[in-house]
């Protein structure tokens, strides 16, 4: 049998989440909304995706909070295996993983078949909304820079450093869950140095690079959060949310709920390709 559990918290509002002033566009739909979050991690696990001793990891219980107040349904899960099976059944898929999922995990958790992985794309290409999440931009040393996931996510990982602050520079403030912040704001995260862009992306937030410690960060500012259509599916993307902190940071989970109600449709935001207006030397690994 598939290893497939409903998670629901049963704890109080985390951290002031019910404080927080929700941008989310509540539709008309009778049917409560389901997500699929999915975390399987090769190899290196981050700490906000590991199950605690409820079972819930630190993000599990942030979305499964966050679902509450916003009218949504979370199903977390780490089993690659899912793919195979019915996809229809989720509204949206929420990513946080960690390199190849079709290779065995030190979690030992069962991986996604090649026909999973191409299930997977091409849901998203006939119109299932994917949501992609800081490590997700990663599939391995050794994928080819055409890989079909990482051409559907729009963006490849290449390194980071050591945690540090930095800037993220807004320049999408029309888009869901950007329309309230400043030109710029700081945050202390584990920050991607990324490559192999896609040209039709409408770029929300810049990584500013000026100042930043390491060599991956020595080049141009490059983007760090993203929208772009991969066929009829919406897809968005953040680096951002390696730390715990970062989860229950008001601004990142702003941005996240805005990246979310756009991709299912539900927020009006023509999307405008940007990358060559406001990121020029974006491919620039060096400066």
């Amino acid at each position: 049998m598939k290893r497939r559990e409903m998670l629901k918290s049963t704890s109080a509002a985390l951290l002031g989440l019910s404080a927080f002033p929700l941008r989310w566009a509540a539709g008309q739909e009778e049917k409560k909304l389901k997500f699929l979050y999915f975390t399987r991690s090769v190899g290196f696990e981050h700490s906000v995706v590991k199950p605690g001793a409820d079972g819930l990891s630190h993000s599990d219980k942030i979305l499964i909070e966050l679902g509450k107040q916003a009218g949504f349904e979370v199903e977390c899960s780490k089993d690659g295996r899912l793919f195979d099976g019915d996809l229809d059944q989720y509204d949206a898929l929420i990513f946080y993983t960690c390199a190849d999922l079709s290779q065995p995990s030190v979690q030992n958790t069962p991986p996604m078949s090649a026909d999973g992985k191409q299930r997977l794309v091409e849901a998203v290409a006939a119109g299932k909304p994917f949501i992609g999440l800081h490590s997700s931009c990663y599939w391995g040393a050794e994928a080819a820079a055409d890989d079909p996931y990482l051409a559907m996510v729009g963006g490849e990982f290449i390194s980071h450093g050591a945690q540090q602050e930095a800037a993220m520079r807004v320049v999408s403030p029309e888009f869901p869950g950007a329309e309230s912040l400043d030109e710029s704001f700081r945050l202390l995260d584990e920050w991607y140095a990324m490559k192999d862009f896609a040209k039709d992306m409408q770029v929300i937030l810049v990584q500013e690079t000026e100042g930043m410690q390491g060599g991956m960060y020595q080049r141009p500012p490059f983007p760090a959060t993203w929208a772009r259509m991969h066929g009829k599916g919406r897809v968005f993307f953040t680096s951002m949310g390696h730390r715990e902190d970062v989860w229950t940071n008001k601004i990142y989970q702003q941005i996240l709920l805005g990246g979310i109600n756009w991709a299912l449709g539900r927020a009006d935001a023509q999307l405008k390709p940007n990358i060559q207006e406001v990121t020029p030397k974006a491919e620039q690994l060096t400066n």
